[in-house]
């Protein structure tokens, strides 16, 4: 057996205990099955890596660990949508009457998409923003325009995630009304 079959044959064998680790830590079977996997991954590209100054399993699994917290960021991150996609729901179903109309009918928007593709849609956008608050309009932009999460903008701006969620709010409504105002002609 060559010495890169043998490699691979005992990161096999070390598979169902980073699954068990990995259970102990993550309570869904495919965050676990996925953080094994990218474990495993890891290590087969990694060979050159593992100089053996340390046990297989030890190094195993240092990259698991890595991998684990990993997912537990992205799963937090996405819980942390989830509940602001319902407070947005909650937003939404006030626009609304309980027998499904409108409280206040929105103004019709003669030709969105070709108002989207205008050069002057995007400079009366760019004039919003630049009427914003320094740290708002920052906190937008990592969000909508370099899809940062909530956890990024916190640790880039030292912000705690209920103030990022309220500037990202401030916003978001601070633009609705300039681009009403300027660009729509409410």
């Amino acid at each position: 057996m060559s010495a890169k079959n043998e490699y691979r044959s005992q990161i096999e064998a070390q598979r169902p205990y980073l699954v068990r680790y990995a259970s102990l830590q993550l309570r869904d079977a495919d965050a676990v099955e996925d953080v094994v996997q990218d474990t495993l991954v890891a290590a087969l590209a990694g060979e050159a890596k593992f100089a053996g100054r340390s046990n297989l399993r030890t190094w195993l699994t240092g990259i698991l660990k890595h991998k684990i917290i990993d997912a537990i960021r992205r799963i937090s991150a996405e819980r942390k949508r989830f509940a602001d996609e319902a407070s947005d729901a909650d937003e939404f179903d006030a626009l609304f009457e309980a027998n499904g109309h409108w409280v206040e009918h929105p103004p019709a928007w003669e030709h969105p998409d070709a108002s989207l593709e205008q050069k002057q849609f995007f400079a009366a956008l760019e004039e919003c923003l630049a009427r914003l608050p320094a740290r708002i309009s920052q906190a937008f932009m990592m969000r909508e325009h370099l899809g940062s999460d909530t956890e990024e903008i916190c640790n880039k701006l030292g912000v705690t995630p209920t103030n990022c969620g309220v500037m990202l709010y401030r916003a978001r409504m601070a633009l609705q009304q300039c681009l009403d105002k300027n660009w729509f002609g409410k």
